[in-house]
């Protein structure tokens, strides 16, 4: 009999993963509410329905006898993807009871309180108590928290919502500026933490977690006061033999009081010489516009290993065989534009650098006349996958990136924001 398939998604991210199901002979529909998703030129057949109808795309599901559903890349495409499979009878590495483990960033440190884990120090605020609460009260609420600090939603994800907290006279406007952004009745106000930032991408096979990759999660301050924003993704992490062993032993006691026996895991965490690891967020999916880079580096593919995950799954075993997380092929780099909300004039720049040799595969979001928009379904300027023998090679290509990007307004102004590489050398001597 013929699998059909539901990949839920249809922006560029998911055309892979619609290709290789399709290659292997399963039938595949892709979902989602965004009519011009790229994946549906190559599914067999495609729905226009916003994720988050779980009723009607599970009452899809049923009508078109799907027998598999699968998805990564965001928090919210895991959280629909897990209810619409309960909903629908389908097979899922999680159930809806588990979601807040995943989902809720104050559940999340919760948990990991109570193991023992190291996290940053942080406290939930009633968005009443930031209306109309006293300044003594408010301050009586992050009592013990050290500044600078940073205010998120509890149930957002891609840095929207996150604001940095220098002193006290910030708190109340930057909490109620994140609590513009979440319809929960209390935000999350947590120490910041400066230390380097890592992504680790893992799936868990038999109640054990087998590490897919660890990067080097790079980011830039391009404006005062504003979140520094995300810019490279560097594969494999320059630390990756001091942080793999410990990253590793904190998702393991973590899917031990969560119940999660497979599927896909992934971390962000902060790692400082002497000062050990301490976890950002824990999700169940992988990165969007970054899984990629582990079939550039590694020759390791995550559509695969999703799409074995539901119909063969003993071909996952072999892949971890083959896998040698310190034995990269090549170093790559996803390189992050982002930019002013402008109209876009001229990308002549943006364009030219994607010629480059280093260059496997580059992505230019917008077109000319188009403007910025702060959220939708372009999440950047441009981004651009490098490959290259070395890591300093790879640092001198990404240079050339940071200096001669552009992109111009109809009046000549700049709209992409500035990257740099972080002073590593600088750093470990602060540390030191």
């Amino acid at each position: 009999m013929k699998h059909k398939v539901l990949i839920l998604g249809t922006l560029g991210e998911f055309t892979e993963l619609v290709r290789k199901a399709k290659a292997r002979g399963y039938e595949t529909i892709v979902c989602d509410g965004y009519p011009d998703g790229i994946a549906r030129e190559y599914a067999d057949k495609d729905y226009t329905i916003p994720v988050t109808d779980i009723d009607a795309i599970a009452q899809m599901c049923r009508e078109e006898s799907v027998d598999g559903i699968i998805t990564s890349f965001s928090d919210l495409l895991l959280e629909c993807m897990t209810k619409i499979a309960d909903k629908a009878g389908l097979p899922c590495y999680l159930k809806p009871e588990q979601l807040p483990w995943y989902r809720d960033k104050s559940a999340c440190r919760e948990v990991l309180e109570k193991l023992g884990l190291p996290t940053p120090g942080f406290r939930k605020i009633s968005v009443d108590l930031l209306r109309q609460g006293t300044e003594a009260q408010l301050q009586e609420s992050i009592a013990g928290l050290e500044y600078p600090l940073i205010s998120k939603p509890l149930d957002k994800y891609g840095s929207r919502g996150i604001f940095i907290i220098h002193d006290q006279s910030e708190i109340r406007r930057k909490a109620l500026q994140t609590a513009e952004y979440t319809n929960c009745q209390e935000i999350l106000i947590e120490k910041y933490n400066d230390g380097y930032e890592f992504n680790m991408m893992t799936w868990v096979m038999d109640g054990r977690v087998n590490v897919v990759s660890i990067a080097d999660r790079e980011k830039t301050e391009v404006e005062e006061g504003m979140l520094p924003i995300s810019t490279r993704n560097v594969y494999p992490s320059r630390f990756l033999t001091e942080v793999e062993k410990g990253a590793t032993d904190v998702l393991q006691r973590y899917i031990g009081y969560t119940g999660q026996t497979e599927g896909a895991l992934s971390m962000q965490f902060f790692w400082k010489p002497g000062k050990g690891i301490q976890v950002c967020e824990i999700a169940g999916r992988f990165f969007g516009y970054e899984h990629e880079l582990t079939d550039m580096v590694y020759g390791f593919q995550i559509e695969e290993l999703l799409l074995d995950y539901l119909y063969e799954k003993e071909r996952i075993r072999e892949m971890f065989a083959k896998h040698d997380l310190h034995a990269p092929q090549k170093y790559g780099a996803v390189l992050y534009f982002q930019g002013r909300q402008l109209q876009i004039a001229d990308q002549t720049a943006a364009r030219r650098l994607a010629e480059e040799k280093c260059v496997v595969k580059p992505w230019i979001f917008y077109k000319e006349g188009e403007k910025v928009v702060e959220y939708g379904p372009n999440p950047y300027l441009a981004l651009y996958y490098i490959e290259t023998e070395t890591r300093g090679e790879l640092d001198r290509e990404t240079e050339k990136f940071f200096s001669e990007m552009s992109i111009r307004d109809p009046e000549g102004k700049e709209v992409a924001y500035k990257n740099r590489i972080p002073d590593y050398e600088k750093g470990k001597k602060i540390d030191d």
